[in-house]
């Protein structure tokens, strides 16, 4: 069984594409052809559910079209839409660290170099400009730039950013009074 741990989000997968199984694929992380890995995980009634793939087509630099291993009609093809597409931690390790996205860093535990341990990488907020990372600390959400400048070391095999973030961005006696 696939655990949550063991991979992050890289996009959905949108709607049917043709009659042959295709489907549109908006991606964040394009590591499934950066990588030598075959399949992807696909999120379907909470389960994660690993798919070979037969075959894909880059669109757009954010789209590609996408044909799973045994889904040969629209019809099968349309049980897909709206499904949320994952990717083995285990390969995307295999990946030059410059080439990863911040997705990649959902589940790791942050540090701070004043603060000691913030808390778990929840998700990553790319809504607006500047992206964050969104950090549960002690059931508080805190909100940190996911910037390169302020990050200090990763630790892969730990699963651990280290951060050393300028002074005053980090409120954590403001956040747990309130």
């Amino acid at each position: 069984m696939i655990k949550r741990e063991e991979v992050y989000k890289i996009g959905i997968f949108n709607k049917p594409h043709g009659i042959h199984g295709e489907l549109q694929f908006t991606f964040t992380d394009d590591i499934f052809d950066r990588v030598d890995a075959e399949y992807v995980v696909c999120l379907l009634d909470g389960i994660f559910v690993p798919f070979f793939l037969e075959e894909y087509r880059f669109r757009s630099d954010s789209t590609a079209l996408v044909k799973l291993e045994g889904i040969d009609t629209a019809e099968r093809a349309r049980m897909f839409t709206n499904v949320e597409v994952y990717f083995p931690v285990k390969h995307a390790d295999e990946a030059d660290p410059e080439n990863l996205t911040w997705n990649y860093f959902v589940g790791f535990h942050m540090e701070e170099i004043h603060h000691g341990h913030l808390g778990e990488v929840t998700d990553v907020d790319t809504s607006t400009l500047n992206t964050l990372f969104v950090i549960d600390h002690e059931g508080t959400e805190l909100l940190i730039p996911a910037r390169e400048e302020f990050i200090v070391g990763i630790d892969r095999q730990h699963k651990v950013i280290t951060v050393n973030l300028p002074d005053g961005l980090l409120a954590l006696d403001e956040a747990e009074e309130a």
